[in-house]
């Protein structure tokens, strides 16, 4: 590597957490609300240079301007801009963003691992507070608000935008060390390890590129456009989501099971009643998660911009969407066969009260008849 003489002209850290903080949030109400109580800046998220009809959000995310803090990175202060996006399904991602000019390529290294020692995943408190100040004003328009927001989920981005010098994406891997940039590790790595974290990299253009990780992605864009950040960050929003629905689910199949067992203990005059009860609670739960995953999975429509597909779908892989979608698919396939099973029996039991009572009724007769006489 000879980075040597190399420096970022221009380009941008980004600290992203993403919480889950409600059933559903209407963005509408969120917009008027924070109109009235802030000054800051407002708007509808778009992709800046896809067509809509090529990949757009299904339904644009609310951005918020939350001003700007110091950050120390190093020996030195920077200024953050701070920004939050909230996406209907219920997920509010919180932003750092520090602007870079005229750095060393390791300059921005270091920088970049800095930002993850000041707001990365210790520094909890950094974003619970930013996040409690939105929630205040947003309240009123959150469906269900999350009593716990625990449950998140972090991610860097480093952006260059222009190098002091002209470089294309194949000459920029010639050049430095972008396993350590992704990797946060001060020694070097083995040729396998490099692999492997340098193995999803995507390019359109010849001076473009961006390459995904686990928790950090570097992204190469002349032209300045977003719109990778962008599909980066809805991939995170629907983790996060997806988690919420997992973890939701893995509690209440224990509960499930309880209340199975406590309904077929009941008297068999009762049983029905309590079958039809649980039953029902049951529906619902399926449909409002499977309402919800539906939209999670609308987030982003994508149609014909092959190369954001491309970045967006491995972004869905690599944070294991995919996989707790299924999972949450196979938890709730056992909700509905248990809501089958109960309905069923909650039928029987019904069936078997109704034929109990017919006998009852001829046995009465009978008995009447007997007394006539």
């Amino acid at each position: 590597m000879d980075s040597i003489g190399l420096a970022v002209r221009s380009g941008e850290l980004a600290a992203l957490r993403l919480f889950d903080i409600a059933y559903t949030i209407d963005l509408t109400h969120a917009e008027s609300l924070w109109a009235m109580r802030e000054s800051g800046k407002v708007s509808r998220a778009q992709l800046t240079s896809t067509p809509p009809k090529a990949l757009n959000f299904g339904v644009a995310p609310l951005q918020l301007a939350l001003g700007s803090t110091l950050l120390t990175l190093g020996n030195r202060e920077v200024t953050a801009e701070l920004s939050v996006r909230l996406y209907d399904f219920g997920v509010a991602a919180l932003a750092a963003r520090v602007a870079v000019a005229d750095l060393t390529w390791d300059a921005f290294v270091a920088d970049f691992d800095a930002l993850d020692r000041a707001v990365g995943p210790t520094s909890t408190t950094f974003w619970t507070n930013l996040l409690a100040r939105v929630c205040e004003v947003i309240l009123p328009a959150l469906d269900r608000p999350a009593v716990d927001t625990s449950l998140d989920e972090d991610y860097l981005i480093g952006t260059v935008h222009a190098f002091s010098e002209p470089l294309d994406a194949a000459e920029l891997r010639n050049r430095v060390d972008l396993a350590a940039l992704l990797s946060g590790e001060k020694r070097a790595l083995s040729a396998a390890s490099n692999r492997e974290l340098l193995a999803r990299s995507f390019s359109y253009y010849a001076d473009d590129m961006v390459i995904l990780t686990w928790d950090r992605a570097f992204i190469y864009e002349p032209r300045r456009d977003t719109d990778v950040a962008d599909v980066i960050e809805v991939a995170n929003a629907q983790l996060v989501e997806f988690r919420y629905y997992d973890t939701l689910l893995d509690d209440e199949l224990p509960r499930m099971y309880d209340r199975v067992e406590n309904a077929h203990g009941a008297m068999s005059l009762f049983a029905s009643r309590r079958f039809a009860h649980l039953a029902r609670r049951l529906y619902t739960l399926v449909a409002e998660v499977t309402e919800l995953t539906e939209r999670v999975d609308n987030a982003l429509q994508v149609t014909e911009d092959v190369y954001l597909a491309r970045v967006y779908s491995t972004a869905l892989g690599l944070f294991r969407v995919p996989a707790l979608g299924e999972s949450v698919d196979r938890k709730l396939a056992i909700i509905r066969d248990t809501y089958a099973a109960l309905y069923e029996e909650a039928s029987s039991r019904r069936t078997e009260l109704l034929e109990i009572s017919v006998v009852l009724l001829i046995m009465l007769e009978i008995v009447l008849m007997v007394f006539r006489r």
